[in-house]
């Protein structure tokens, strides 16, 4: 119903950025929570930021809150994360997921993944 497909990780320097894609296709796109997660090797998968779609209200994981910035544009079907102040913890692969439920936090709530995208970030 959902399908989900990541852009724009790659290789940076900390202190830099980097601006995650991920496009949506799907009637249904304007009714889902759509959120990032990562997970770093060794790690479980880790909620990063969501952004509701009944309030286009947003949430952040503390550890990214004030660096990292979650948009939608509804028109095209697309979903962004900007990362700035980016830090060598950062590093991991990271989803976009789309989820209909009420625990935008949690990884269970979300049926649609992408494939995900990795970011690493050198020290």
């Amino acid at each position: 119903q959902v399908q989900l497909v990541e852009s724009g990780g790659g290789l940076v320097q900390a202190g830099g950025s980097l601006r995650l894609s991920c496009a949506a296709s799907g009637r249904t796109f304007n009714n889902y929570d759509m959120g990032w997660f990562r997970q770093a090797p060794g790690k479980e998968r880790e909620f990063v930021a969501v952004f509701s779609r009944s309030t286009g209200s947003t949430a952040y994981a503390d550890s990214v809150k004030g660096r990292f910035t979650i948009s939608r544009d509804n028109a095209k079907n697309m979903v962004y994360l900007q990362m700035n102040s980016l830090r060598p913890e950062d590093t991991a692969v990271y989803y976009c997921a789309a989820s209909p439920g009420t625990l935008p936090r949690a990884d269970r709530a979300y049926p649609y993944w992408g494939q995900g995208t990795q970011v690493t970030v050198s020290s």
